[in-house]
């Protein structure tokens, strides 16, 4: 729904610009880049929309009223020219590096342990599987990166990290800033369980 190319990336054609340049149907997902809930989404012109309407599958696969929602709550973001400050992945994607690299410190200022060091975020998805966004990671250097790793998955709330270079990563820009205080805690009590 966004020019891709406003971010520095390689332009992906918007779903306004398929429509405009004649498709009939243009299907694209509810979740990843449009930041709304899992969804497939159709669109198009009226004649093939009614087909598909039409097919004994889309009975099976048709949405509720709450991914309906959803989708309106996500569709009305982009009509008010909002979405970069109100649609979580957009927000995120948008965040300016100097924030990613106050919040990465931060991290490691409270805990007391860890690296700071610039990094990457891989915005991925079908769309853009390649394209990064630079930003700062809080880093681990530990005996053993799979388990701590394995250790923070059985957490609650849960948390997916990446690991390279043999550290464990944790990238601010994946991490909203309401989460922060929660992410500390459970990286200090994993990381003294691992440590023991």
């Amino acid at each position: 729904m966004l020019d891709t190319s406003h971010f520095g990336w390689s332009h992906e054609p918007t779903v306004q610009e398929s429509l405009a340049a004649g498709a009939d149907v243009v299907c694209f997902s509810g979740d990843k880049l449009f930041g709304g809930p899992q969804a497939g989404i159709i669109v198009g012109k009226r004649v093939y929309l009614d087909r598909i309407k039409k097919h004994p599958l889309a009975r099976a696969i048709r949405a509720d009223k709450t991914l309906l929602l959803g989708l309106e709550a996500t569709i009305l973001h982009y009509l008010k020219d909002e979405a970069i400050n109100e649609i979580p992945v957009w927000k995120m994607i948008s965040a300016p590096l100097d924030e990613m690299r106050r919040r990465a410190e931060n991290w490691k200022t409270v805990l007391q342990f860890g690296e700071t060091c610039p990094g990457l975020s891989t915005i991925g998805g079908g769309s853009m599987p390649e394209e990064t966004v630079p930003t700062w990671v809080f880093s681990l250097s530990l005996k053993n990166p799979d388990q701590f790793a394995a250790r923070l998955r059985v957490q609650s709330p849960a948390v997916i990290t990446r690991i390279q270079d043999e550290k464990v990563m944790f990238d601010p820009r994946t991490v909203l800033p309401s989460q922060d205080v929660t992410l500390i805690n459970l990286l200090q009590k994993t990381y003294k369980e691992h440590i023991k």
